[in-house]
């Protein structure tokens, strides 16, 4: 089972391996997909969890009970086609090639290939990429 959500850590917390917990005490997988962490400093981390149904159910109990704030992500990037100019911009940022230009160099964006990393939008000089979030 896989499960994507964003962990928020409090500042007495950042210093603690939290992916290496997950895949030693509960044999849970994470795929760090954005990470915003400093010490001395809450940190956020955005991660896909993959394991055991049951495994990854008590590693949540196990953050939630650790202080570590859980949030599921239902999050996804939306493109306003009206905005969009095709300028290609966000395709050389996008780190799954989400999104790309066609031969007449029109934005092609493919969600099942985005993992919401966010790269995309502070590249849009036109602002016509948002998350639903």
């Amino acid at each position: 089972m896989k499960q994507r959500v964003t962990l928020t850590f409090p500042r007495q917390m950042v210093q603690i391996p939290i992916t290496y917990r997950l895949a030693k005490d509960f044999n849970i997988a994470a795929n760090i997909i954005r990470a915003q962490v400093a010490p001395n400093q809450v940190g956020k981390l955005v991660v896909e969890l993959a394991g055991d149904m049951d495994q990854l159910a008590a590693a949540l109990e196990w953050l939630a009970d650790s202080g570590i704030e859980v949030a599921h992500s239902s999050r996804e990037i939306l493109i306003d086609t009206e905005r969009c100019i095709d300028c290609g911009l966000c395709t050389g940022i996008c780190p799954t090639q989400a999104l790309t230009l066609d031969r007449e160099f029109r934005l092609h964006f493919t969600r099942t290939r985005c993992i919401v990393c966010e790269q995309c939008i502070p590249t849009c000089p036109v602002v016509a990429i948002t998350t639903n979030f």
